[in-house]
Formats: C-alpha cells, sequence, structure tokens
C-alpha cells in the first residue's frame, strides 16, 4: 500500500489542497513558537529543563527567561544561510550547463569521478556502510546509465535556468495561490528522474542548492514535517496520509520518498508565507534570495521534535529518500 510512482488523484483537488492548508495553518504557531525559543532546537526551553530536572528527581527553580524573539528569529535565519553556503560552491560547480555539456565527451567519468566523489550528498551516501537501508541505492548507482545520469542532471540544470529566466518574477511570485501558477509540474515528468539515483530527494537538493528563491528542498525531514504540519491526517486519502509509505513487508512506515515535486513545493511555499508574516511581526528580513533556506530549516526542526516516534515508525530509516 504505498505509491510506487503516483499518488491519489484527491491530492490535486483544491478542496483536498485547502484542507491540507488549513491544517498547516491550525499547527504551525504551535511549533514556531518552540522553533524560535529553542533557536530551532539549540537550546532547551526552561520549560524542558524543568520537567528535565523533575524526572531525574533534582530540585531546581528554573526562571523562565525573557527572549527577543526578532533576534532569535533573525540568528536562526543567518545560520541557515551559513549552513546552506557551506558546500553551494561544489554543486554550483557541478551543475555548471558549459561543463555538463563537456561532460558529454566522457559520461562515466562524470558518474564515477563527479557525482560518486564530488557531489556531496551522493558522495556522503554511498559512503555509508553502517546503513543497510542504503544498499540498494549503492547497487542502483553502480548499475545506472550514465548516459542517463548525465542527461537528467543537464535537464534539471537547464529548468532551473530556463525557470529563472523565462518564468520567475520577484515582484510578483509571492502572488501565487493556485498550484498551477508555480509551473513546476513538469518537475514530476519523465526526463528530471533517474528512478533509483536521482529521484525525489537528490532531484530537489539540485535544484535547491542552484537556486533556493525558487525551489524548495524536498527532504527526508520535510515530508516528515508536513506528517505532522497536517495532524497526521488523510483528508480523504483512501490510503493514510499522502506524506506517508507504508511498507507491510518490512512492518514499517517510512516518509513517502515518491511524494511528487509540485505539490511539495506548493505546501513549502505556503510555509514560507507563514514564516514572512512572523517575520513582518518581529521586524525581521528573509532575503529572498534564500526563501527557502529557512523553509528547510523550519521543516527540519519540526521533524526533529519527532525524531524519536520517526526512528519507530521507520525503524531507524536512513535512506532520505535520496534515490527515490
Amino acid at each position: 500500500m504505498y505509491y510506487p510512482e503516483a499518488i491519489e488523484e484527491i491530492c490535486y483537488d483544491p478542496k483536498h489542497l485547502d484542507k491540507v492548508l488549513c491544517a498547516i495553518k491550525d499547527k504551525f504557531s504551535h511549533y514556531f513558537d518552540t522553533f524560535i525559543e529553542t533557536k530551532a532546537g539549540t537550546i532547551i526551553t526552561a520549560e524542558k529543563f524543568a520537567a528535565t530536572a523533575k524526572q531525574l528527581n533534582v530540585n531546581i527553580k528554573v526562571g523562565k527567561k525573557n527572549i527577543d524573539k526578532g533576534d532569535y528569529f533573525t540568528e536562526i535565519i543567518d545560520e541557515a544561510i551559513i549552513e546552506f553556503e557551506e558546500d553551494r560552491n561544489k554543486y554550483i560547480e557541478i551543475l555548471d550547463l558549459e561543463a555538463l555539456e563537456e561532460h558529454e565527451i566522457d559520461p562515466k567519468n562524470f558518474k564515477n569521478t563527479v557525482l560518486k566523489n564530488r557531489c556531496p550528498i551522493i558522495h556522503h551516501t554511498l559512503l555509508n556502510k553502517k546503513a543497510k537501508e542504503l544498499d540498494k541505492y549503492r547497487a542502483a548507482f553502480s548499475a545506472a546509465k550514465a548516459e542517463e545520469l548525465l542527461s537528467v542532471t543537464k535537464n534539471l540544470t537547464e529548468f532551473a535556468i530556463q525557470y529563472f529566466q523565462n518564468s520567475y518574477n520577484e515582484k510578483t511570485y509571492e502572488q501565487f495561490s493556485q498550484i498551477e501558477e508555480m509551473g513546476l509540474s513538469a518537475l514530476d515528468e519523465e526526463g528530471y528522474t533517474a528512478y533509483g539515483v536521482i529521484g525525489g530527494g537528490i532531484k530537489s537538493h539540485f535544484l535547491y542548492k542552484l537556486n533556493p528563491s525558487i525551489f524548495p528542498n524536498r527532504s527526508r525531514e520535510s515530508v516528515w514535517a508536513l506528517w505532522y504540519l497536517t495532524n497526521k491526517k488523510s483528508y480523504d486519502c483512501k490510503q493514510d496520509s499522502e506524506f506517508l509509505m507504508i511498507k507491510i513487508k518490512d512492518n514499517s512506515i517510512q516518509q513517502n520518498y515518491f511524494y511528487p515535486y509540485q505539490l511539495f513545493a506548493f505546501y513549502a511555499y505556503n510555509i514560507y508565507l507563514l514564516l514572512k508574516m512572523e517575520a513582518e511581526k518581529y521586524s525581521v528580513k528573509i532575503d529572498s534570495d534564500y526563501r527557502y533556506v529557512i523553509v528547510d530549516k523550519f521543516l527540519s526542526y519540526v521533524a526533529q521534535e519527532h525524531a524519536t516516534e520517526i526512528a519507530v515508525l521507520s525503524k531507524k530509516d536512513t535512506e532520505y529518500g535520496y534515490g527515490s
């Protein structure tokens, strides 16, 4: 009972989209408040400290600290951008269109040298020998045709360039209200995926590193976060939540690593708008060049808040949806 390549049609229905958005808006404040108070999970709140002390039978009086939410929010954004930029140049070099065209002379070198050794997300996944769950990814990468990997990577780069040049308008971008207005449906079609190797996770990561103002990062954590932000409900989906993949054979539940990018981008976009409203409330600026960096940070925080439950449900899944 999972979505191998498709998803229920109702997930695209406007009424369903509205229900999911309403649920996200209802849960958003709860997570945002602790997101700020804990500096995105880097510090413990007074309440949690007191609860831990009580469990340890330690008598400590903890006074609630007055915090400047604007300052905390600014620090979170600044730190998120620093983290994002740490390895970005590696992706920029790999995803340079001229460089990709030059690799057409020797696609095998692109696969076995560039992707395998220089691309952070693929390199780290292949090196993770401790995670047996990633054996399938390593096998898929080994069997993948170099020409296809190069073609898909080039297609993604061309899409990103053309979208920015022909479709993106910074002045009107934040006026979208319908999923079709975003113009990302093509990314769920053939030519933009090398199944088993460059799937939903890696595909979105490439786009995200190229341009975080336009393309959100559909990571493993972000899809799990959407499940929690929608209160774990199905909203008329017949096969439970659209954000889950139920593996009956393994008796486990994973994030749906086949989740369509255009749907994810639409929800990520609306979460950005919620974050922007909070930023304006506290006179905090979110640089539009990095709009989805703060969204990624927030969604990662939501998932981390439920890390123990996710580990139990997924049986410590470490696939991250990279190869889907």
